[in-house]
C-alpha cells in the first residue's frame, strides 16, 4: 500500500497551523513519510520522506575565506536548513570574526520549513572563524563557526 503522502502545500498548511497552536512538538509517521515539528526551545523542526515529492538540490557549501582554521569550540547546525548571519537581509550581521561572543548569545539563524530557529553560542569567547557562506543550505550538526573559548 502507498501509505501517507503529503503534498508540499499540505505540509505548509500544517506547519502554519502548528505555529499558531499551543503544541510544542508534533510528529506524524508512516511507512514512507515522517514529519517532525518542534518549536524553538524544543528539538528539531525537520521533515523527511523516503519517497520525496520534490528533489531539492543542496547548494554547494563553500567555506568562507576566514574559515581556514577549525580551532576552538564548534557551533554546529541544530537542524537542516538555510543559514543566515543577520536578522534581516539589510541588517548588520550578528557577529564577525574577531568579535566577542557571550555564551547563549544568538550568532546566526537557520530557516527550515518557514520556521526561523536561533543558533546560540555554546561558550563565551572570540569568534575565530566562519565555516559556511550566508544563505547556504547546511546539514544537521555541520560546523557553522568556531569560537575560541575564554579562560
Amino acid at each position: 500500500m502507498g501509505g501517507l503522502v503529503m503534498e508540499e502545500r499540505e505540509i505548509e498548511r500544517l506547519v502554519d497551523r502548528f505555529e499558531r497552536s499551543s503544541l510544542d512538538h508534533l510528529q506524524i509517521t508512516d511507512d514512507s513519510f515522517e514529519l517532525v515539528l518542534s518549536k524553538p526551545g524544543s528539538t528539531l523542526a525537520v521533515a523527511t520522506t523516503t519517497t520525496p515529492m520534490l528533489q531539492a538540490q543542496p547548494a554547494s557549501v563553500e567555506p568562507a575565506a576566514a574559515a581556514t582554521t577549525n580551532v576552538g569550540t564548534p557551533v554546529t547546525a541544530p537542524l537542516v536548513g538555510v543559514v543566515y548571519f543577520a536578522p534581516q537581509p539589510d541588517a548588520p550581521v550578528f557577529k564577525q570574526v574577531g568579535d566577542h561572543v557571550d555564551a547563549g548569545e544568538v550568532v546566526c539563524l537557520i530557516e527550515a520549513m518557514k520556521m526561523v530557529n536561533e543558533v546560540k553560542a555554546p561558550v563565551a569567547g572570540v569568534l575565530a572563524s566562519i565555516a559556511v557562506e550566508d544563505g547556504t543550505l547546511v546539514e544537521f550538526e555541520q560546523p557553522l563557526m568556531h569560537i575560541d573559548a575564554e579562560g
